[in-house]
């Protein structure tokens, strides 16, 4: 991952562990790429409530998912994403857990 893609996902990383309205939108991205199946998908209509820089950070995390065909634990990013289950997902760590 190249550094301008790495700040890119560090800062939508960070906008998702907050608790806004763009959080939301952010957070169902990153979480479709974690898993799509069981975190649901990206609804792309939602571009539409992110400001422009946040527009092009999920672009820019976009082309590296569609090149390089891994995903984010696989790149040292499991923890901030098993973060965002629990925070934006609970009921699947629950599930699990019971």
């Amino acid at each position: 991952m190249n550094k301008d893609t790495k700040l890119a996902l560090e800062r939508l990383l960070d906008v998702a562990h907050r608790d806004s309205g763009q959080s939301k939108k952010v957070a169902n991205f990153l979480l479709a790429w974690w898993n799509a199946e069981i975190c649901g998908g990206f609804d792309l209509t939602d571009l539409w409530g992110l400001d422009t820089e946040l527009c092009t950070d999920a672009l820019r995390v976009f082309l590296h998912i569609a090149t390089v065909n891994a995903y984010p634990d696989t790149l040292g990013y499991g923890p901030q994403f098993e973060r965002l289950v629990a925070d934006w997902r609970p009921h699947l760590i629950k599930s699990t857990a019971g």
